[in-house]
């Protein structure tokens, strides 16, 4: 934890932990880096990051392991998710991330919100890998769509998915709400720390 911010830095928190920050980037639902994600870092508060331990520990036992997409996002991110709303919509984009959805609708369906709980520091989204698949690099688990898939199939009650997809969501959800995380029905990859110690509090601190 800095003097600077209460959160501390995942990757030095966790041993082996990887990082896929897609709002550091343009690999995103906006097509391009978002505002106060300088730095390819996650940051969680540390009751989230200890809880977090203990998933990734109980993964390795299998080879498995947690990749990152997101953690803690300052409120400036909000905030130019909700300038995007208004600017042109790209078709390649609408089609792999919202095909069904128009932007607007984001917010109104509860995929994006004004006030994310992201930005009190306790809300992580990830998924699981295999560590020992025979390649070069970790292999994501088939969890039915990409991250920030708006729309039914990230749900998690969606039947429509593969059989192995659906265990593999089972088993991040088993895991998590064990840790003391609460899933969030729209979305497989999103998990709020249940006893979050700033519930009331949106950070504004870049990442950097």
């Amino acid at each position: 934890m800095s003097a600077a911010h209460p959160f501390v830095d995942l990757q030095h928190e966790i041993p082996g932990l990887l990082l896929d920050m897609k709002y550091h980037g343009d690999d995103n639902f906006m097509g391009t880096p978002v505002d106060g994600y300088e730095a390819q870092r996650a940051w969680l508060t540390e009751p989230a990051a200890q809880a977090l331990v203990g998933v990734q520990r109980a993964l390795a036992r299998f080879d498995l392991g947690l990749k990152i997409f997101d953690a803690y996002r300052p409120q400036r991110a909000v905030d130019h998710f909700l300038r995007w709303c208004d600017s042109p919509c790209d078709a390649a984009l609408k089609t792999r991330y919202y095909p069904s959805l128009e932007k607007a609708e984001l917010f109104s369906e509860g995929y994006l919100s004004k006030s994310s709980s992201h930005c009190r520091g306790s809300t992580v989204d990830l998924t699981i890998v295999s560590l020992n698949n025979g390649e070069d690099r970790p292999t994501e688990l088939d969890m039915g769509t990409i991250f920030d898939f708006f729309g039914p199939q990230s749900w998690l009650d969606c039947d429509s998915i593969s059989p192995q997809a659906r265990a593999n969501r089972l088993l991040l959800q088993q895991l998590m709400t064990a840790a003391g995380f609460i899933p969030f029905h729209h979305e497989w990859w999103h998990f709020t720390l249940r006893d979050e110690p700033y519930p009331h509090t949106a950070f504004d601190i870049p990442i950097r």
